[in-house]
């Protein structure tokens, strides 16, 4: 895992459009890159192919992370990648001492729900009609570290 670069974004995209119905555009990308002192993006290189696997990208607003994206490209789901992202990323934003980490997600993503769950994340409101295409409540989780 490494910080995303302007060179990965095709590539950070072309995961985007298999992921989501609403994907970011390349210009969201270039603000997060862009945004140090708030946004903190990274890839996943898969060490034997040597391309990128998948991405992260979260908000660090003093002691508060928001998880603001996180996709794996179809090629390597299911294979405990999104996982393995977000236990690093929770130990690394631990150790900056932070104390509260937050997402969205759509009821729908069982998958999701299902791995945030398991890496001690609750329920802790709804955001009504957050997502679009198709329109969607937003469920938020959160975690104290």
């Amino acid at each position: 895992m490494r910080r995303m670069k302007e060179k990965d974004i095709f590539d950070v995209c072309a995961i985007e459009e298999v992921s989501f119905s609403t994907p970011w555009h390349f210009m969201t990308f270039l603000g997060e890159i862009q945004n140090e002192s708030v946004s903190f993006p990274f890839v996943v290189i898969h060490r034997e192919e040597e391309r990128i696997a998948g991405y992260v990208i979260y908000w660090r607003i003093q002691k508060e992370i928001q998880i603001s994206n996180i996709a794996v490209h179809p090629d390597f789901r299911r294979q405990g990648l999104a996982k393995a992202v977000l236990q690093e990323i929770l130990k690394m934003v631990e150790r900056e001492e932070a104390r509260f980490v937050s997402l969205e997600v759509r009821p729908s993503n069982k998958a999701a729900c299902s791995l945030y769950t398991k890496l001690g994340f609750h329920v802790i409101g709804l955001r009504k009609k957050y997502y679009r295409n198709p329109a969607e409540d937003a469920l938020i989780m959160g975690k104290k570290l």
